[in-house]
This record gives C-alpha cells, sequence and structure tokens, in this order.
C-alpha cells in the first residue's frame, strides 16, 4: 500500500518508518522546517505532500500526526482519499481548551473552571479579582515551559509568575489559559474512533511530565509514560464517566484517530483536564510496543471508518525519552546544539530493535552511522512490557543501558509514583 505520512515536527514520524518496515511504500512529509533534516537515508521525503495526491492516491492511506490540519483533511475525506487523523472540530479540543470543557459540559462530562486570556497582563488582572489556586497552560501542545502547577491556593505564586513573565517582552503577549486546580491523581484515558464507532480497547495511561527523577523540576513535553488497555471494553470506569460520553460528538464531527482524555480523578469523580485529538507523544510510541498488528492495516481501517480487530498485549508498557542538551530550553541555547553527534547502538541485539523509536536521528549510509541530525534534543525512545510495572521497568531501563549516545540522559523512574501512591487510590474509588 501506499502511504503518505504528514507530520508537523514529527510527534510520530517514527511510525512512518515502522509501516516501511511493514512492507509499504511510504513518503513522509515534515512541515517545520527546522525538523526536515530527521530520517534522511531512513526514509523516502517529499517537500510538497500536495504533489504526492495523485501517488498516493484515493486506494492508499494518508496519516498526519498533529493538529493544526482538520480542515485539509475533512475536504480530502469528501473528495474519497483514506484520511487517519482529526477533523476541524476535532483540533479545536486541543488547541482551546475553553472550548473543549463547554463540549465535555454539554456531553454530561464533570468540568474545572477555565478561561482562556490573550495576554499575560490580563491573566494578572483576573486572578488580582478572583484568588484561588490556578494552573497556568497554554493551548494545543505548545512549549510547556510556562506552564506551572501552583502551591498556594491563595493566588500568590501564581500571581509572581505570571508578573516575572510580564517582564519580559516576549511572554507579555503570549495566549495562555488559567485552569482551577483540582486535587486528586492524574490519569489518561485513551481510545482510537473510526468515525462511527471505538477501535480496540480502552487506553490507561500516567504521563510523567517534570524534568526530573521524583517529580522535581519544571515541566517538559513529557519525559516518560506507563500505560496499559483495558480489555474489559466499555465497563471501564473512567471511560464511562468520560470518553465515552463524546461518542455521539466524534462522529458528529467525522473524527478518525487516537483521541486522550488527560483526567483528574478523586472520590468525588473524573474531571478532564484537557483533550488530546491526535497522535499523543510518547504514548504512540508505547502503542507500537503494546500492538501486535501491524500499523497500516489498523490505520487503513481507522481511515475507512471500518471495524478493526485489533490484536494486542495484555500487561503494563512503559515509554521513556532519551534526550540530550539543550533540552528541555531547545532554543534558547543553540550553542549547546547536539546535532551531528553519533548515537551508538554496539551491543543491541536483532530482538532489541523493536523497542527503540526514532525522532531526531539520521544515518551516514556511507558508514552506516546512526547520528543526531537536529538541535532540540528528542533524539529517541525506548519502550518495554512486563506482566508488572517492575518487569516493565526492568525490560526498559536494562535496553536503555545499550544506547551510548555522549551526553544523553533520561528519568530512572518513570512508573514509580504509580506503583508507591498512585495505584491504591485508584482501586479504591473503583478506576483499576
Amino acid at each position: 500500500m501506499k502511504i503518505l505520512f504528514i507530520s508537523n515536527d514529527l510527534i510520530g514520524g517514527n511510525l512512518a518508518y515502522l509501516m516501511k518496515k511493514e512492507g509499504h511504500e511510504v513518503k513522509l512529509y515534515i512541515d517545520s522546517k527546522q525538523q526536515r533534516g530527521n530520517f534522511d537515508n531512513l526514509l523516502n521525503k517529499t517537500t510538497d505532500w500536495r504533489r504526492e495526491l495523485t501517488w498516493v492516491g484515493k486506494r492508499g492511506l494518508i496519516v498526519f500526526d498533529d493538529i493544526g490540519y482538520g480542515k485539509i483533511q475533512d475536504e480530502l475525506r469528501t473528495k474519497g482519499y483514506s484520511v487517519f487523523g482529526g477533523s476541524r472540530l476535532g483540533d479545536k479540543l486541543e488547541s482551546d481548551r475553553e472550548h473543549a470543557q463547554d463540549i465535555f459540559s454539554q456531553h454530561n462530562i464533570k468540568t474545572v473552571p477555565i478561561k482562556n486570556f490573550k495576554n499575560i497582563p490580563d491573566a494578572i488582572n483576573f486572578i488580582k479579582k478572583n484568588r484561588g489556586a490556578w494552573v497556568i497552560k497554554q493551548n494545543g501542545h505548545a512549549s510547556k515551559s510556562l506552564n506551572y502547577v501552583p502551591e498556594f491556593d491563595d493566588s500568590r505564586d501564581t500571581l509572581n509568575v505570571l508578573e516575572n513573565y510580564n517582564r519580559h517582552t516576549e511572554y507579555r503577549t503570549r495566549a495562555i489559559t488559567l485552569q482551577q486546580k483540582i486535587n486528586g491523581v492524574e490519569i489518561g484515558c485513551a481510545r482510537y474512533f473510526n468515525g462511527k464507532d471505538w477501535v480496540g480497547p480502552i487506553e490507561m495511561n500516567v504521563e510523567y511530565k517534570r524534568f526530573f527523577p521524583g517529580d522535581l523540576g519544571p515541566p517538559t513535553s513529557e519525559m516518560g509514560t506507563l500505560a496499559w488497555y483495558d480489555d474489559d471494553d466499555e465497563g471501564n470506569l473512567l471511560f464511562q464517566k468520560t470518553l465515552f460520553k463524546l461518542k455521539p460528538y466524534l462522529q458528529k464531527i467525522d473524527y478518525r484517530g487516537d483521541i486522550d482524555l488527560n483526567c483528574i480523578v478523586n472520590k468525588t469523580g473524573a474531571y478532564p483536564l484537557e483533550a488530546t485529538p491526535r497522535f499523543g507523544s510518547p504514548i504512540v510510541h508505547l502503542h507500537s510496543e503494546i500492538h501486535k498488528s501491524p500499523w497500516g492495516q489498523f490505520l487503513k481501517a481507522v481511515a475507512r471508518g471500518e471495524p478493526y480487530k485489533l490484536k494486542w498485549h495484555r500487561g503494563y508498557g512503559i515509554v521513556i525519552l532519551v534526550t540530550v542538551p539543550p533540552f528541555p530550553y531547545s532554543k534558547k541555547l543553540p550553542r549547546n546544539s547536539s546535532y551531528g553527534i553519533n548515537a551508538y547502538f554496539d551491543d543491541m541485539k536483532k530482538a532489541d530493535w523493536h523497542h527503540v523509536h526514532f525522532e531526531e536521528i539520521s544515518l551516514r549510509s556511507r558508514e552506516n552511522q546512526y547520528y543526531i541530525s537536529d538541535h532540540r534534543g528528542y533524539i529517541l525512545y525506548l519502550t518495554g512490557m512486563g506482566e508488572t510495572v517492575e518487569q516493565a521497568q526492568h525490560h526498559v531501563y536494562d535496553l536503555a543501558k545499550k544506547v551510548k549516545i555522549p551526553k544523553m540522559f533520561y528519568r530512572n523512574d518513570i512508573g514509580n509514583r504509580f506503583v508507591i501512591d498512585s495505584q491504591a487510590k485508584l482501586r479504591k474509588w473503583g478506576y483499576i
């Protein structure tokens, strides 16, 4: 099958590589000019995806891995193309958090007070008049560097952080969102949808966003994730209270892709904080670990609105981000770029490669040498599974020892918070 993979900044770029390994003809388009040097000598790339529509045809598959293309996706579907990804109104669930909460409320899902602001001064004025514990967020999947979760209930720290941002011209006019803090356990619920119905089992996931082990340091896009698939079908309590209720809306907007609701749950209920109507990163790479079924067949069925019997592994899965400087402040310290540094996998066995997922990697074909081909620091992801969380940790961290990249680092505690604290609470409240 011919597959045209359209990526914004390589959230799911490794899927294109995997589908090439499945035997498909794949062409990769990378929208972000800064990321176009990745996957050299690994994939056939194009600089104009529209020019490739004749090549892929209506018998092939077009895959979008990010939001921002919803209107285009809707148009391509009306012309008869098989398109995996979002839709115009699907995009808005992530690009406008306030809108998403309105949709949740309309479908009898518990909501958290939230408000969008076009600039920092407006947010400061709002907090001065509405004291409370307000979380600083941004719409879409913009850099998490401005995000902040308060420690105090009277806004003193949130206000202080915003006033600090306001001193910097580059931040002053940045659009942000304030969301009321709610206490509980953070856990996500996700599933694939084909425009008509759910496809595959329910996914439960726990994200680890802080930079350092022990959930210390600044927030990042995400350092790793623990996840598992629930074979209880639609009896899953978190699914019933959240994602299940959105089915009529997803049908209405013709959504065809993976959708995740990241929630705070406690003894009073489940509260979705945000929607991710696209492939999530790094969870999409963990799907490659959990799924037994080939990606090409699966995504084609979802794109065509057809049912599909997804085969998958039971157990817990862990994915970790392997990164290098200047991450997590990639755009601020270009002089510290690791571009061109070699990535060594000399100790890898053939079976190990199934658990390695590239993002900022290319190949020097003459030397058969992998190297870092970007400046941001999101190099690759490693995955592992086990019957228990501890087994999954053992597998992924043993694999990490075989990767040799100068200056590389990663969090070595993905899954710990769940085992030590969250698991017991979630069981008590009936969510697992």
